[in-house]
């Protein structure tokens, strides 16, 4: 499964891209999800799917998946251009922590500053997908639709 960035752009007003997650949106504050909008769809977008990744989370499974998952949403229609903060709109996937929704940033003590990276999907089809889809078996079913993405990185360090 390959996958390339698009033209379309993600944002924030919680946090600037590259720039520092205030803490209210992580695992030591409010564990709140950040407001996001994006611009820039790719013509015939009928869907989109948010993810949050960590991947300098030092996890690596016998399957092959990396890194930690901190957020998966998806079922989102193509009209949507944002999400307000601590969205609990849409279908829900499983994070790491096991749980469903918003999981935010909380590396280990001591373990330096990780890198977060929120995904912006956008598919040409609404596929109906049921609650509790971890991110890679997400990016299995949505692969054959998916028609354009990009990210905003932030970064968050617990010392």
């Amino acid at each position: 499964m390959g996958f390339a960035l698009s033209d379309m752009q993600l944002s924030s007003t919680a946090f600037e891209g590259g720039g520092d997650i205030p803490s209210r949106y992580t695992g030591v504050g409010e564990d709140s999800s950040p407001a996001l909008s994006w611009a820039g769809a790719p013509a015939g977008t009928k869907a989109f799917a948010v993810i949050c990744h960590d991947p300098d989370a030092p996890l690596v499974t016998p399957d092959g998946t990396y890194g930690f998952v901190h957020w998966v949403l998806y079922n989102i229609p193509g009209s949507t251009s944002g999400l307000d903060e601590g969205c609990e709109d849409f279908t829900s996937g499983k994070n790491d922590f096991g749980n469903m929704g918003y999981g935010g940033p909380m590396p280990p003590v001591g373990h330096g500053k990780h890198q977060y990276y929120f995904w912006i999907l956008a598919l040409d089809q609404q596929v109906d997908l049921e609650a509790g889809l971890t991110m890679w078996q997400l990016l299995a079913r949505i692969e054959p639709n998916l028609i354009g993405m990009n990210r905003l990185i932030g970064t968050f360090e617990r010392s």
